[in-house]
């Protein structure tokens, strides 16, 4: 009585199609999957910059070395 057999799935899935209809599924599918290439390519472009950002600190490191200077930063917290 607690699972499902496969016949209840199959009338669950024909209520929805019933329902919404196939082309307005078809819709939400592309959606759905752009919506998932959209953040992997996100995701992709972020690790990408991190490692840019992790690369160029050295080399900004080694200019400000060169030319000795110093520069002091001091946080104000906020009352």
């Amino acid at each position: 009585m607690g699972s499902f057999s496969i016949w209840h799935w199959l009338i669950v899935l024909l209520i929805v199609v019933m329902v919404f209809g196939t082309k307005k599924l078809k819709n939400i599918g592309s959606d759905l999957g752009g919506a998932v290439k959209g953040f992997k390519d996100g995701m992709k472009d972020g690790s990408t910059a991190a490692a840019d950002d992790k690369s160029a600190a050295p080399v900004q490191q080694v200019a400000n070395a060169a030319e000795k200077t110093t520069i002091d930063v001091e946080t104000k917290q906020k009352s």
